[in-house]
């Protein structure tokens, strides 16, 4: 079941999203060569713990996972998709680095990541994170009552493989609320006009997760936590959570 949520919740998520927002831009400021990301997880649970909120990543395991994930953040850099364990590795000159971070506030969650490269950046790593932004921004702006989800999924889809990248397989965005994730999944390629149609108060985590190398394959690390893409090529991911409104897409997880 999909849940509706009342304007009242969704204002407290937007609470919640603009803490994940800071926070976010806090370990963006923070990243530089030498840093590693077990500091760069300090820094977002300070900017959370500051704020008042709870994160929502920390001590989190859901099914398939072999034990809580242990960190504030998922860091994942280069070749690491998502879900990346935030430990003892120090960043170099031109890694890409991806950023996934939550927080709750009376148990409802803002989920957003955001992807940048430290250092002197490779033209094809800033090409891989636009295209991916563009790719979010193009799916939330079909969260509009009436539409369907088959038309946001299309719309990431259609930029995501526009030129010849990879899209992480069996992977995707997700309802939120009064849990960090609820349905409906929401696949990042899809058929328009098909599927749930959209009414006010439902609210979405849209995160495309782009590979450089064409393919959708990954592995997974012996942490059991980390997706790597399986050609070793490099990966970026954006993530916003939007509100349904009947004026519009209204983003939850900005300053």
């Amino acid at each position: 079941m999909v849940e509706i949520k009342t304007p009242g919740e969704v204002d407290v998520m937007r609470e919640a999203g603009r803490v994940v927002a800071q926070a976010l831009e806090a370990v963006r400021e923070r990243a530089a060569i030498g840093v590693s990301l077990r500091e760069l997880d300090e820094v977002a649970a300070q900017v959370i713990r500051d704020a008042g909120p709870k994160p929502n990543f920390l001590n989190y395991q859901p099914r398939p996972a072999p034990y809580p994930f242990p960190g504030v953040l998922c860091a994942s850099v280069n070749d690491a998709v998502v879900h990346g364990i935030p430990n003892d590795y120090r960043l170099v000159d031109g890694d890409l680095v991806s950023i996934d971070c939550g927080a709750y506030i009376d148990g409802l969650h803002g989920d957003a990541a955001i992807s940048f490269v430290v250092g002197e950046a490779d033209p094809a790593d800033l090409k891989l994170i636009e295209a991916t932004t563009e790719a979010l921004l193009a799916g939330v702006a079909q969260l509009v009552p009436g539409n369907k989800l088959g038309d946001v999924s299309h719309a990431i889809g259609v930029v995501g493989r526009r030129d010849g990248y990879g899209m992480l397989a069996d992977h995707g965005g997700h309802g939120i609320g009064h849990a960090m994730h609820e349905d409906p999944h929401v696949p990042n390629e899809g058929r328009p006009g098909r599927g749930l149609r959209l009414r006010p108060g439902m609210v979405f985590a849209l995160e495309p997760m782009l590979i450089a190398g064409g393919r959708d394959e990954y592995r997974a690390d012996s942490d059991g936590w980390t997706l790597r893409t399986a050609d070793g090529s490099r990966a970026a991911h954006v993530e916003l959570t939007v509100a349904v409104t009947e004026e519009g897409p209204r983003t939850l997880t900005t300053l």
